[in-house]
């Protein structure tokens, strides 16, 4: 899903200067990646933007949030699928999931327990009711997630803190884990093998680039996408970065470097949910959002690693390979510790309110 990730590519040959407005940018991080303290008041607005912050394909945020006076409605927006890298919608309902769980999670800490219940279209309807504030270290690590795309250090993550992150999956989504070697390398080679497939694809990497942000400019001006330095990478102008990338860009390259960020990672976690249905895609991202958050919390970094469910042939081999042809693998991510990353842009509440 979720973000991608492994294929935005390293730019050696550009000149980081090239951005000219990290300070602008760095300025709209800060102001966006927090949780405000609104004193006891119903915090409607408030928690619509930690929603926004949710985990989601492509940074595409297919969302948009009607407001009531105890409830609010989170709603697919469909007019920002990404239909070569997702014509099923499958990543848009998990990242609607995503911002269901994230938007109950704030609530809790706010003092709001959240009903959800699944609307006709899979839209989602949250209804409020005052209740203990929790700001508990979920809620604690909700502006401090993100999907770090980068080399971890190796580290192996105890198996406390794994059975702590299996607890908070719970039982409609199942959790397989992926931590010894020759497991790693087996899953390893799927997901190089769904990457280069879509790299041979002309629309995906249309599409991909589409989505991308290349310098803090673009960023700033479309607060969502994929803007590289969010990757590790350096920044240039739309116009020499698209003419870049497929010279960088190649198979080789990016299988030698999703070969060390798995290398580099503990683990692997792969997620599967109930039903291929939106109801199921949402559960999975509910699910995941509970991981992420509790990984955050223990100073864990993860990132999707998606092609082998996203390559429909990937996927129905890695679906065998897992012991279960006949159900479809939603999600894959790595973890382990690594290095903090600049973070991405959402757009605010008021881009994504309905009347």
């Amino acid at each position: 899903m979720l973000d991608r990730r492994a294929l935005i590519v390293a730019m050696p040959l550009l000149v980081a200067g090239c951005s000219g407005g990290e300070r602008p940018y760095d300025r709209a991080v800060r102001d966006l990646w927090r949780l405000p303290d609104l004193g006891g008041e119903v915090p409607m607005l408030a928690l619509v933007h930690a929603a926004t912050l949710a985990a989601n394909g492509h940074n595409t945020q297919p969302w948009r949030f009607r407001v009531e006076a105890r409830a609010i409605e989170i709603l697919p927006d469909f007019s920002r699928r990404t239909p070569v890298v997702d014509p099923d919608d499958h990543h848009l309902f998990v990242s609607l999931g995503c911002a269901v769980e994230t938007l109950l999670r704030a609530g809790l800490g706010y003092g709001w327990a959240g009903e959800p219940e699944i609307l006709p279209g899979g839209g989602v309807r949250v209804a409020f009711s005052s209740a203990p504030a929790r700001p508990d270290a979920l809620f604690q690590a909700i502006p401090r997630r993100a999907s770090t795309r980068t080399e971890y250090d190796g580290r192996p993550v105890d198996a406390a803190t794994l059975r702590g992150l299996e607890a908070v999956v719970g039982q409609d989504v199942a959790l397989r884990w992926v931590l010894a070697a020759e497991e790693r390398a087996h899953l390893t080679d799927m997901i190089i093998d769904g990457n280069s497939a879509q790299l041979g694809d002309p629309a995906f990497m249309r599409e991909l680039t589409d989505w991308i942000r290349f310098d803090a400019q673009e960023a700033l001006a479309r607060p969502d996408g994929l803007f590289t330095a969010a990757s590790g990478n350096l920044t240039a102008p739309r116009w020499l970065g698209e003419r870049l990338l497929p010279m960088v860009m190649t198979k080789k390259g990016e299988a030698d470097r999703l070969a060390r960020w798995m290398k580099s990672s503990a683990g692997a976690a792969i997620f599967t949910g109930r039903s291929e249905t939106p109801a199921g895609w949402i559960a999975v991202g509910r699910a995941f959002t509970r991981f992420a958050l509790k990984a955050t919390a223990a100073g864990l970094k993860l990132a999707f690693l998606n092609q082998p469910v996203e390559d429909v042939w990937t996927r129905r081999r890695m679906a065998a390979w897992m012991g279960e042809p006949n159900k479809r693998p939603d999600l894959v991510v790595r973890f382990g510790y690594g290095p903090d990353l600049p973070r991405s842009l959402r757009r605010p509440p008021g881009a994504v309110l309905l009347s």
